[in-house]
C-alpha cells in the first residue's frame, strides 16, 4: 500500500509541480551556474546504493590546491533559501517514482557511513529512505547523530500510514518555521565518525 501511494503521489506531484521545478532549475542555473542539479550515491533499502538527486545550493569555489572550500563558505544566501523551503529536495520526487526512495523514511546518508553504524543504527536500512522522516521533524540537523538514528529506528519499529501522514504534516510545519536546518556552527550537519560502541 505504501509503495502504491508513493508511486501515484510522486507522479501526480511531478506533473503538478513541473512549472515550479523548472523555475527553480532556471534560478539555480542563473545563480550558481551549470549544472543545476547534482546526483550523489547513497545507500537505500538493504544498503543498496542508488543516486539521489538534488538542486545545487553551493558554489564550486576551491582553494589554491584545488580543494573545495568548506560548506559554510560555499553555501550562498540563495542556496540557504532553497534549503529553508526544502526546494532543493524536489528532484527526489524522481527517486520516489523509481522506487529508490519513499516520501517518509530515514534520510539517505553517505555511503562512507555504512561501516560506521552499530547493529541497531544499521536497521535504518531495513526500509526505503525518505524525503522526510521522524528524525527530520524532531530536530533535523540540530540534534546529534545518535539521537537521529534512534528516531530512525523508532520509526521502523512503529511505522504505519497514520504515522507517515503525521510526519508529512509536521514536515510542512517545519518548512514554514525553518527549524533545525543546520547544526550549530555548521552549514548543515557535522560528519558522522561513528558511535563509541561495537560496530556492525
Amino acid at each position: 500500500m505504501k509503495r502504491l501511494i508513493d508511486l501515484l503521489v510522486s507522479f501526480f506531484l511531478i506533473v503538478v509541480l513541473s512549472p515550479i521545478i523548472f523555475f527553480v532549475w532556471v534560478l539555480v542555473l542563473l545563480k550558481l551556474d551549470s549544472p543545476a542539479m547534482f546526483k550523489q550515491p547513497r545507500p537505500g533499502i538493504n544498503g543498496r546504493v542508488f543516486y539521489v538527486y538534488k538542486f545545487r545550493t553551493m558554489t564550486d569555489e576551491r582553494d589554491e590546491q584545488g580543494k573545495l572550500l568548506p560548506d559554510t563558505v560555499r553555501l550562498t544566501k540563495f542556496g540557504e533559501t532553497l534549503r529553508k523551503l526544502s526546494l532543493d529536495e524536489l528532484p527526489q520526487l524522481w527517486n520516489v517514482l523509481k522506487g529508490e526512495m519513499s516520501f517518509v523514511g530515514p534520510r539517505p546518508l553517505l555511503v562512507e557511513y555504512l561501516p560506521l553504524y552499530n547493529k541497531r543504527q544499521a536497521r535504518r536500512h531495513n526500509v526505503r529512505p525518505g524525503i522526510t522522516g521522524w528524525a527530520q521533524v524532531n530536530g533535523r540537523n540540530a540534534i546529534s547523530w545518535e539521537q537521529k538514528f534512534e528516531y530512525d529506528v523508532w520509526y521502523i519499529e512503529n511505522q504505519s500510514l497514520w504515522l507517515d501522514l503525521k510526519i508529512l504534516l509536521l514536515t510542512v510545519k517545519k518548512v514554514f518555521v525553518s527549524e533545525g536546518i543546520s547544526a550549530e556552527g555548521q552549514a548543515t550537519m557535522s560528519r558522522f565518525t561513528g558511535t563509541q560502541e561495537e560496530k556492525a
